[in-house]
């Protein structure tokens, strides 16, 4: 395998990230959202946004689009310091090979050496999903709580998500 290389994220990957939401979607519990809801819309509005308020970034081996991770700032002043609405998504041909860790280190490292003004960075888990927020937790995020019943599953029933946050060190 190639080296990972890591870009920020530019208008023209925009089709490619459909592609991409799409491949993790049709994965059950790869992403909140459904293969039919991972529209172009919505995949602008996230470049839009993280471009605006936040930072979004993509992964390549070999010139294709492994992976991409996007957080930014909510709108109202009082939450100017916290990255949130974070999402990461892995081409499901390229998991379990550090692609999402060198996602993380690099979206950590950018605002711990450019964005003094960004405190916290947060993210929420399916409960579900044990092996994401052991993996979250390996990164420096913490759980900060548990939100019942909050996904309505595939088969019906309800599961908890699990917000965390990194803090940025005292």
């Amino acid at each position: 395998m190639s080296d990972i290389q890591i870009t920020t994220s530019e208008a023209a990957d925009c089709a490619d990230l459909v592609l991409l939401y799409r491949s993790v979607a049709a994965i059950e519990g790869g992403l909140a959202r459904r293969q039919d809801e991972v529209t172009a819309a919505y995949i602008q509005n996230n470049y839009a946004c993280s471009r605006e308020r936040g930072l979004s970034f993509i992964a390549r081996i070999d010139g294709v689009i492994a992976g991409e991770v996007h957080a930014y700032r909510p709108v109202p002043k009082v939450f100017a310091h916290v990255l949130s609405d974070l999402t990461i998504a892995v081409h499901p041909d390229y998991q379990s090979l550090g692609v999402g860790r060198q996602l993380f280190f690099h979206l950590i490292e950018q605002v711990r050496s450019h964005h003094p003004d960004i405190l916290r960075i947060e993210l929420i888990a399916r409960e579900s999903n044990q092996r994401a927020i052991h993996f979250y937790q390996t990164l420096g995020f913490s759980i900060e709580g548990r939100m019942v019943n909050r996904i309505k599953s595939v088969d019906a029933g309800f599961e908890a998500d699990i917000p965390m946050a990194w803090l940025r060190p005292e």
